[in-house]
């Protein structure tokens, strides 16, 4: 270890392929936070209120996201897809897992703000003429975000780092780039320390635009 000689300048020359890996990243976090998020919404409240096929639907939905790893939805998607016939990209393939696994997470964060918000908002609501749906589009999930809003940008968070997994399947996020990078230099060391550091930045940034957009919305 003492004669380990670091090389620095390599990674830099790099940075390039590094940062294009990043913007893959960042675009299959924002897709598939989103995505996500309006998923979960009719499913938390299906889950919180609902009956019949809707229930049931949600809930192997969140059942199946949450427990099972990340890696094996984006393999169904990318591997298990491709052999019955239907070959997504790695960029597709990798977006509709984490969106799935999103929608999973986000159903239950949403369902258990949904519990926070009393039952007389609903009541209100419907006696101003609102339908339900104006309800809890306008009354019950303004305030539900508020709600959740910790625990939602921490799943933007764990989306974002799970987004490494495409690395597996050949897509050039983030890992994907630096894997391929170091695989043609072997300086595997440095380029992970800086990857490490690249994603770190990323969440920071995530955190801190998911505040500045809170405090624009609810600010007092």
């Amino acid at each position: 270890m003492q004669d380990y000689q670091f090389y620095w300048s390599i990674v830099f020359d790099a940075l390039p392929e590094l940062l294009s890996g990043a913007w893959v990243t960042l675009q299959i976090t924002l897709f598939s936070v989103v995505i996500g998020m309006f998923l979960a919404m009719p499913m938390s409240v299906a889950r919180q209120f609902g009956r019949g096929w809707r229930y049931y639907l949600s809930s192997c939905w969140v059942e199946l996201s949450r427990n099972t790893p990340v890696l094996f939805q984006v393999y169904i998607m990318y591997f298990g897809l491709g052999a019955l016939g239907i070959n997504l990209s790695s960029y597709l393939a990798v977006l509709i897992a984490i969106s799935f696994n999103n929608a999973g997470y986000l159903t239950e964060i949403f369902r258990g703000g949904l519990n926070a918000i009393p039952s007389q908002q609903m009541a209100t609501s419907r006696s101003l003429g609102m339908s339900r749906r104006q309800a809890f589009q306008h009354v019950i999930f303004p305030q539900v975000f508020k709600v959740v809003f910790l625990p939602f940008v921490t799943q933007a968070i764990w989306a974002m780092l799970n987004t490494s997994m495409g690395m597996l399947v050949g897509l050039r996020e983030l890992s994907g780039a630096t894997q391929y990078a170091q695989s043609l230099t072997f300086r595997t060391f440095e380029f992970f320390i800086v990857t490490a550091g690249m994603y770190y930045l990323i969440a920071k940034l995530i955190q801190f635009g998911a505040e500045i957009t809170f405090r624009l919305i609810y600010r007092r």
